[in-house]
């Protein structure tokens, strides 16, 4: 079977959100280590300052920042221009197809995809850090095309 979704266009906002959400989930206890190590500072006898929280507290900020600015990034680049273009998508269990119209098109295995992400009403495949694939329940045409998604999802082990 062969899903055919409809035209979509990922939206930059949304990009941002969930590359930055994919990052702190599986990076974020590095920020939190760093805090921590930081705070501990303050149990140095004759040092105790409450600027050791405050300093932990901006390195978290700027961790934040960091990501935040590194995708905001991604929007603003020549390069990727071209997540935001409106595509259409045949999904089979081979392959991943990205059209951008009904003759030019580009294939993305599946060993090509790291992570995926069934959400409350969207799909999410992360192709690395700075590439994702983000699907809206709203573009499949069918209830049966979404779960029929779901199920390749599981199936190659992307999702539980």
């Amino acid at each position: 079977m062969i899903v055919k979704t409809k035209n979509y266009k990922l939206e930059k906002k949304v990009y941002i959100s969930v590359a930055l959400k994919n990052v702190l989930k599986k990076q974020g206890w590095i920020a939190g280590l760093a805090a921590f190590v930081i705070c501990l500072g303050y149990a140095i006898p004759g040092l105790q300052s409450i600027w050791w929280f405050i300093g932990a507290v901006l390195g978290l900020g700027l961790y934040l920042l960091f990501w935040w600015v590194q995708f905001y990034g991604v929007t603003q680049l020549e390069q990727g221009k071209a997540l935001f273009e409106k595509y259409s998508y045949e999904i089979s269990s081979q392959q991943i197809l990205m059209k951008i119209n009904p003759r030019e098109g580009m294939p993305i295995k599946w060993d090509q995809i790291q992570a995926a992400e069934i959400g409350k009403d969207f799909f999410v495949l992360y192709v690395n850090k700075a590439q994702i694939l983000y699907w809206p329940y709203r573009i499949f045409n069918t209830d049966n095309e979404r779960k029929f998604v779901a199920s390749i999802l599981k199936a190659k082990g992307f999702v539980k």
